[in-house]
């Protein structure tokens, strides 16, 4: 069973940075993308920004020019980093990734959603 953990969260300044990064336990026969979701207080699940295995990478439009995603597919790693935090940004970021979990899988293109726990990110003075 592959889980996700993510790390790196916590209080920042306004105008600060934080990195933050996920692991995988576990195994998984192909990732297809990986990306980064948060959640703030009373607000939906929105995603932050993806990548996909060959390298594209996508950001919601409040994020633009401040974050930046990178990863490794083939050893299920990932990471955001965050400049220029604003109060805005605070929320519970959660690390995800979309694949197969097996060859079987695979080729009947069964792909599974997996999720970390989430980190808490706080934007502060």
């Amino acid at each position: 069973q592959v889980q996700l953990a993510e790390s790196g969260g916590g209080l920042v300044q306004p105008g600060g940075s934080l990195r933050l990064s996920c692991a995988a336990s576990g195994s998984i026969y192909r990732i297809k993308a990986m990306g980064w979701y948060r959640q703030a207080p009373e607000k939906q699940r929105e995603l932050v920004a993806a990548i996909t295995s060959d390298g594209n990478t996508n950001y919601a439009d409040f994020v633009k020019g401040r974050f930046t995603i990178s990863g490794d597919s083939a050893k299920i790693t990932l990471s955001l980093q965050m400049n220029s935090l604003n109060p805005e940004d605070t929320a519970v970021y959660y690390c995800y990734a979309r694949g197969f979990r097996s060859l079987f899988d695979y080729r009947r293109k069964a792909e599974s959603d997996l999720w970390g726990q989430g980190t808490q990110v706080t934007v502060s003075s």
